[in-house]
């Protein structure tokens, strides 16, 4: 996994269980995550070691990943974009080549979403 990838990861993981780290653990790892402090400057904002702040980072990266191998929802949000996008992709082709065919996967996915739900 890229850089790029695993700090999308741990955002979106942020974004849907940030919620329930400790207001300690959300501060630190916002400024890590989302205000792409390193773990030096923090460690100097905060007046803790900079191996305080990494074990703080690395416990928070596992206490939201065990919170998204329980309750899934992040990966749920990820497959419920993948399809409303293939129906965008299908409405389009509708439009343009008139394919009625469509409109039945269309509302299968539709289906599909609305059981995921």
């Amino acid at each position: 996994m890229s850089d790029v990838e695993k700090v999308l990861k741990q955002s979106l993981l942020y974004d849907f269980y940030g919620e329930l780290l400790t207001e300690h653990q959300k501060s630190i790892y916002e400024d890590y995550v989302l205000n792409d402090l390193s773990l030096s400057e923090i460690a100097a904002d905060r007046g803790i070691s900079r191996q305080g702040v990494h074990d703080l980072i690395k416990r928070c990266d596992n206490i939201l990943e065990s919170y998204e191998e329980k309750l899934l929802l992040l990966s749920k949000f990820l497959e419920a974009k993948k399809k409303v996008n293939e129906i965008h992709q299908l409405a389009n082709e509708v439009m343009i080549t008139k394919d009625f065919d469509a409109i039945a996967k269309i509302d299968s996915i539709a289906q599909d979403i609305m059981n995921d739900l």
